[in-house]
């Protein structure tokens, strides 16, 4: 891991920076988003998108403790993993990271994407960090779907479908009207995901990835900055209307 050239092109003084770890990273908005969110608080910090493995996670998350990085956002594959190295953690699987006095405290604002959605049955897709960390948030009875469990999902008596994997090109449930459809996963390009056009298409209350970005993006902002956060710029940085 090394600096991005933006960081490098700030001088010897730079202003806290924030990290994105994950593999893959290059199509994420939450650069764009997170940077958008700095400029609009008037902050001169910066968020830089670091494409990191698995066996490199404990250490570039030591690298950046002693550099002084504020934190960090983390994703597919590390959110558990994320949790374990944490000296404090909010849960089995962490989205955030604070570095605060040389600890790493894990947080999880995942759960802020399925806040308030009222549900009887829920019909989740995934079993990894990501479904782990929406758990906290959702209520109802959680029935679980992965390819290494219960398989293909069954939404049919669901009144919430949520996607908690990044497929984007195949439509894992058949939603109807009357369903609630959260989709974790976006394209880069704007274009909606098979579940959330089908969904859409249905007449079914949406939440899609680019709202759900914004939700957990806004709670892990005011981590960091210990200020709200500026929720309308971080919508248009990601393409979303009023």
């Amino acid at each position: 891991m090394s600096p991005s050239p933006a960081a490098r092109s700030r001088g010897g003084n730079p202003g806290p920076r924030v990290a994105l770890l994950g593999k893959p990273v290059a199509e994420s908005l939450s650069p764009r988003m997170q940077n958008a969110a700095f400029a609009a608080a008037g902050l001169d910090w910066e968020y830089v998108a670091l494409e990191v493995s698995p066996e490199e996670l404990e250490p570039t998350v030591r690298r950046l403790v002693e550099e002084g990085w504020a934190g960090a956002n983390v994703t597919i594959p590390h959110k558990r993993a994320a949790a374990a190295l944490s000296d404090e953690a909010e849960g089995e699987a962490v989205n955030t990271l604070v570095f605060r006095d040389g600890r790493v405290l894990g947080f999880n604002t995942d759960k802020e994407i399925v806040a308030g959605i009222e549900a009887e049955r829920v019909c989740l897709i995934g079993a990894g960090g990501a479904a782990e960390a929406l758990l906290p948030g959702l209520s109802g009875q959680v029935r679980m779907f992965s390819r290494s469990g219960e398989w293909p999902p069954d939404a049919a008596d669901a009144d919430l479908i949520v996607n908690a994997t990044p497929v984007r090109d195949e439509l894992l449930a058949e939603p109807r009207s009357g369903q609630t459809v959260v989709d974790l996963a976006y394209r880069g390009d704007g274009r909606p995901t098979a579940l959330v056009a089908a969904a859409r298409d249905a007449g079914c209350v949406v939440v899609d990835g680019y709202e759900a970005l914004v939700r957990q993006g806004a709670a892990s902002f005011s981590l960091w900055t210990g200020r709200p956060a500026p929720v309308e710029a971080m919508r248009s940085a990601v393409g979303l209307v009023p």
